[in-house]
């Protein structure tokens, strides 16, 4: 389902856990109201309102807070009314809801928000193409930046990207795909400051790359 010496190491960690009070303390953790910390997607109708790129879009922006269609729709740059259907075939699925009203003059504000911060799924219908859709926007995004940057302009904030290919086991994999699962899930909960949004992309799958065998040791 997708999902020094001791001393010195003392020290280190006491700082650290300083430094993240501190920052916590500064902003307030994401979203800015109460959800459940997990879904698993079941009803084969989840599947296909979440796997569709406007309501991608939209889950995504809602784990930075609640928000009104009206606002959904200025940051898509879409119609509000295309914003709201797709809205509501999420709201019908279960993956988002109203978390709040505000009456602003004569009328009520709906904020929508998710219904967990995670969605589990499985690879089957709608999903199945999810990860190449997401690793073709991802290269896509970043070739942009590589151009800028082959036509001399100074890109602003941290631009990298990398792979290693490795034979190892199939349980050691594993360990390595919850590791990475659990940066990406500590990335999103990363209070929300400065004025860039940064992707982090991560991905464990077998590799069609070569590699050598082990070495036979002579008798």
């Amino acid at each position: 389902m997708a999902e020094v010496d001791a001393t010195e190491a003392g020290a280190a960690e006491a700082g650290a856990a300083e430094a993240g009070a501190a920052r916590a303390e500064q902003a307030p953790r994401s979203p800015d109201y109460e959800l459940a910390d997990q879904l698993v997607l079941q009803d084969p109708a989840q599947y296909r309102a979440l796997f569709e790129e406007t309501r991608q879009a939209i889950v995504r922006m809602l784990s930075d807070r609640a928000a009104t269609v009206t606002e959904l729709a200025a940051a898509l740059d879409k119609p509000k009314g295309t914003v709201g259907h797709h809205v509501q075939v999420l709201a019908d699925a279960g993956l988002v809801t109203v978390v709040r009203t505000e009456k602003v003059r004569a009328l009520e504000a709906r904020y929508w928000g998710r219904t967990a911060r995670i969605f589990f799924y499985e690879r089957v219908g709608e999903a199945v193409s999810h990860g190449q859709r997401l690793l073709d926007r991802s290269a896509a995004e970043f070739g942009q930046i590589e151009a800028r940057i082959a036509a001399g302009e100074d890109v602003q904030g941290v631009v990298d990207v990398n792979r290693r290919d490795v034979r190892v086991p199939h349980a050691r994999a594993g360990e390595f795909r919850r590791r990475l699962a659990d940066l990406l899930l500590e990335f999103a909960d990363e209070p929300r400051a400065g004025d860039t949004t940064y992707a982090v992309v991560w991905g464990v799958f077998p590799s069609s790359a070569a590699s050598l065998p082990d070495r036979k040791e002579r008798s």
